[in-house]
């Protein structure tokens, strides 16, 4: 049982309330294929066959049948539990930092659980993260590797994704593919660094042209100066993904692969404070797949959500 998460058992009721595993990925805004190895997981983990399953019906076996009620009774308990500590975490503020990308619901998320302060300072992702992990924050939304994580002793969960696209001259708004692509690297790593990082992996991955640019212009204006001159379609980055485009320039969905970046909500392992920990689950609780498991999404090595 010390392998068994109670978000696999969330699934497995939900399988077994639909008796279908597309319907239940539905319901749990999850990838199917994520939510049959996470099914597979919990069997290997209890040791027994929850269900019986063919390419036409899923069923119950005796064991789950068995085990469901079980199952449910322990997710109420749960939920009392999760539901006592957000009452008990509402005197002590939590300071959020972030890049550029905060969740639309965040305040209703969290209202009934804490005092949330968002941080008005707006930093890179490094700096973030960083800034968690020496106290000056106690939470942030930022993109990490895994060795980030470990370097600065954080914990990390999915709190968001995108997909980013590409910006082309002309008319033609169809897919490209991410070989036939441009990618901007900046020369000032201080502001650039976790983007450099993505995209220098983004090229030797897929074959997109890395191109060097000394005038920040990953995003705004210059960025579009860029495409204009590139000749190929080039890498939107996410701090460019709410930017108008100019009305000669048009976006085009990246193929082979599709191309995601991830945000983490990261906290220190040594924070055991209710309140902080009330903010993660009331932010990261059934935030789903968001697409970054597809058969032909990419993300990049040492991301922590990657495989």
């Amino acid at each position: 049982m010390a392998g068994v998460e109670l978000r696999q058992l969330r699934y497995f009721v939900a399988v077994a309330e639909e008796l279908n595993f597309g319907r239940a990925a539905e319901r749990l805004l999850i990838a199917g294929p994520s939510l049959s190895q996470q099914i597979k997981a919990l069997e290997r983990d209890l040791g027994v066959r929850l269900f019986d399953r063919d390419r036409r019906s899923v069923s119950l076996t005796a064991a789950g049948s068995a085990l469901l009620p079980h199952t449910r009774a322990l997710l109420e308990q749960a939920d009392d539990l999760r539901h006592r500590a957000r009452r008990l975490s509402g005197s002590e503020p939590v300071r959020l930092g972030y890049v550029n990308w905060l969740p639309a619901d965040l305040t209703a998320r969290t209202s009934a659980v804490a005092q949330l302060h968002i941080d008005a300072w707006v930093a890179p992702s490094h700096a973030q993260a960083a800034r968690v992990a020496d106290g000056s924050l106690d939470l942030a939304v930022c993109w990490v590797r895994t060795e980030d994580l470990e370097e600065y002793g954080l914990h990390a969960r999915l709190i968001g994704a995108d997909r980013l696209y590409a910006v082309a001259t002309g008319d033609d708004t169809g897919e490209v593919a991410a070989r036939d692509t441009v990618v901007l690297l900046d020369d000032d790593t201080t502001s650039w660094s976790s983007w450099n990082t993505y995209a220098e992996r983004l090229a030797r991955d897929t074959g997109a042209r890395a191109m060097r640019i000394s005038d920040n212009g990953i995003t705004g204006p210059a960025f579009f100066e860029h495409v204009r001159r590139s000749g190929r379609p080039v890498v939107n980055s996410p701090k460019g993904q709410s930017t108008p485009l100019p009305p000669d320039l048009v976006r085009r969905p990246v193929v082979a692969p599709e191309i995601y970046w991830t945000w983490s909500l990261v906290w220190r392992r040594s924070d055991v404070r209710t309140a902080v920990l009330a903010v993660v689950e009331a932010l990261c609780d059934g935030v789903g797949d968001l697409g970054i498991h597809g058969a032909d999404a990419w993300l990049p090595l040492g991301d922590p959500y990657r495989g």
